[in-house]
């Protein structure tokens, strides 16, 4: 039997919320962000969007492209309690569910009635959350995750198993699972610029240019992803990392791509119900040397504050600023789940 995975994102979720609770907001640019002016956005309205505006810009920047859009800090608190409330709307309808952020999850629905429970899910989010998603509806994962990115805002879109490859076809190679900007340079390098370049191309001699990443974004442009939806899993770590187009010489957009980091692992951590004792900060020179810092905390945390806090002394006080940077990475590691014991440690 095939899989029936459904994947649920809510619409610019803390801007929404912003509007749901403040009706002098509805229609209007809101952008949720750093209270300073430093500070990173992390969601934008849809109307913010027509700016130009998006997720990760540095405030400053998205005060140029829409100066009279309304710039809101980030009330964590206020987002975590709705996405308490969306995680139980989702359990009405699978045991299933894997959180993949605060605001998106997936769930394996297999021997029910996909579009059915789709269009329940949508209308509980609408009408006791005031709220929309956007939502996907496909035999795996990847699929899945496409079709909820087809119709935004408040979309509902199906790939069936015998459309997947024809939809896949014209899509960039970045749509592809894992392939970020350094992954789809080395593709273009090869003449590989859309998904149907990939199919057309030789698995052998993808797999020998990038191993196990070669085989996978292969199978992903057939349409193939055999990953179950993971209820309960731990990784060894998390993290998030970023290579410049140019060399960067400012501490300030370090410290911004550092917070950035801190909030979106943060509801990672929040959304699985997990805490982490080893926060790593990764800094890649110039000169292509590497170097990494880390300190294991004395009590475990999910708190953004704390974690970007901790980061951002890590990063002014063990790397050298005078030198310029070309990748700023952000790893937690020592992944525990609450009730875990805890085992205290020094700080290193």
């Amino acid at each position: 039997m095939d899989r029936e995975i459904i994947h649920i994102d809510m619409d610019a979720f803390y801007a929404s919320v912003e509007q749901r609770d403040d009706p002098k907001l509805m229609g209007k640019p809101v952008i949720v962000g750093g209270v300073r002016n430093r500070g990173v956005v992390c969601t934008a309205s849809y109307e913010a969007r027509k700016y130009g505006i998006r997720s990760a810009m540095p405030i400053k920047v998205a005060k140029r492209l829409c100066p009279k859009g309304i710039y809101l800090p980030v009330n964590m608190q206020k987002y975590k309690s709705v996405s308490k409330e969306l995680h139980k709307i989702f359990s009405r309808y699978s045991s299933k569910i894997e959180p993949i952020s605060i605001d998106e999850a997936f769930l394996d629905i297999t021997g029910q009635n996909s579009l059915l429970i789709a269009k329940n899910i949508k209308e509980d989010i609408r009408i006791e959350l005031k709220l929309t998603a956007s939502v996907g509806i496909s035999i795996n994962k990847f699929l899945a995750k496409l079709a909820s990115d087809v119709k935004k805002p408040d979309g509902l879109t199906i790939i069936k198993k015998e459309e997947a490859v024809e939809f896949l076809k014209p899509l960039p190679v970045s749509r592809l699972w894992g392939v970020g900007p350094k992954m789809e340079r080395e593709l273009n390098k090869l003449g590989i610029y859309y998904i149907e370049d990939i199919q057309r191309y030789d698995r052998n001699v993808l797999v020998s240019l990038f191993g196990k990443r070669g085989k996978e974004i292969y199978d992903f442009s057939y349409g193939i992803d055999l990953r179950p939806v993971e209820v309960h899993i731990i990784n060894q770590s998390i993290g998030e990392e970023e290579t410049f187009q140019d060399d960067i010489n400012n501490p300030e957009i370090l410290i911004d791509r550092l917070e950035f980091y801190s909030i979106n692992l943060a509801n990672k951590l929040i959304s699985k119900d997990y805490l982490i004792r080893t926060i790593t900060v990764k800094i890649k020179y110039s000169d292509f040397t590497v170097e990494t810092r880390s300190v294991t905390l004395n009590m475990p945390t999910n708190d953004e504050n704390t974690i970007f806090k901790i980061s951002k002394n890590i990063l002014l006080e063990k790397f050298n600023l005078n030198k310029d940077i070309r990748l700023i990475g952000l790893t937690l590691s020592n992944l525990i789940y609450p009730e875990d014991p805890i085992q205290l440690s020094m700080e290193i």
